[in-house]
């Protein structure tokens, strides 16, 4: 080997070597952050040691005419605040009990709502969800994509350069035709729905993809921009009926599993996940994905969380 071959091939290892950890340290380009109800979550070290940028609240549509409900949510934003921490709040029903909603007149929610709107915009809130799940039945729009629809048209009336989720869905039996009536409905204003949510527990939880890629494919034959898409409510489930009896090991594999398709077939598209969420019910409850257990001690899951965290954005 002469030397000039001899400083090449030392030249080409140096490059490999330098590579090495700009390589090991690259993140998937999609940001993670964490769902959940309870302001004392922000107290936690377990979550301060996870320096989570990002968090989602839903609230009810007509909060400002219930003060509880109100003062729930301002002491949510405002512990968010006081650790640096940007909320995505997402407007919801005003009674979750399945098919017990009703929808007010387009008027009343209108007026509601931008108030609404407007008190958390004072405090910093600029990202907004029209409308949490449209298509379940515990939301008063289940059967009217149409009034979905017209919800987004205020929402972003409401909060001028603010970013808004324009359509909130599961992925549960249906969904593609809710989809594709909702575009319908917006018409020509489907250039401002830039963002798509997806609550895709039934795909993560069955560890597949189908019904999300489904509603992925279904928004994209109908937009006219480039969509963004955001798992705004996804997780392992702990307990869940017949279907996922309590497990603690069971959350925290399907857990992994999200994160696992979200840095493969899911990569391109999905941009955010909000993990839901950190504060577990008690045991018996009707729903149950909690990272933690009701007194904060941790579960299988919120291991798994911290250590495919460390391969996301924040």
């Amino acid at each position: 080997m002469t030397k000039s071959t001899t400083l090449l091939a030392i030249a080409a290892l140096m490059a490999i070597l330098a590579a090495l950890p700009a390589a090991a340290s690259a993140k998937t380009n999609i940001r993670v952050g964490i769902g959940d109800q309870q302001a004392g979550m922000f107290d936690q070290p377990a979550f301060q040691q996870l320096k989570i940028k990002r968090v989602r609240y839903f609230v009810r549509w007509d909060a400002m005419a219930h003060p509880n409900d109100l003062a729930a949510a301002d002491r949510y934003v405002a512990a968010a605040r006081k650790h640096g921490v940007s909320v995505f709040m997402h407007i919801s029903s005003d009674n979750l009990t399945r098919k017990k909603a009703k929808l007010p007149k387009l008027a009343t929610y209108k007026s509601r709502v931008t108030k609404l709107v407007k008190h958390f915009r004072a405090k910093g809130v600029k990202e907004w969800g029209a409308r949490n799940e449209a298509n379940h039945d515990s939301q008063a729009t289940y059967k009217s994509p149409k009034r979905a629809a017209d919800e987004f048209k205020i929402v972003r009336g409401a909060c001028k350069g603010c970013t808004v989720v324009a359509l909130d869905v599961l992925d549960q039996s249906g969904a593609t035709s809710y989809v594709r009536r909702f575009y319908a409905a917006l018409g020509s204003y489907k250039r401002y729905a830039k963002v798509v949510g997806i609550h895709n527990y039934s795909d993560v939880n069955r560890k597949r993809t189908r019904g999300t890629k489904a509603i992925i494919n279904e928004v994209k034959k109908r937009d006219s921009v480039k969509t963004q898409f955001w798992l705004t409510e996804t997780g392992g489930v702990v307990n869940f009926g017949s279907a996922f009896p309590y497990s603690t090991s069971r959350a925290a594999s399907r857990l992994k599993y999200l994160f696992t398709s979200a840095k493969g077939s899911l990569r391109k598209d999905v941009k955010r996940i909000y993990v839901y969420n950190w504060t577990g019910a008690e045991r018996g409850a009707r729903f149950d994905a909690g990272l933690t257990n009701p007194d904060g001690s941790a579960r299988p899951a919120l291991a798994v969380f911290k250590q495919q965290l460390s391969g996301f954005l924040r």
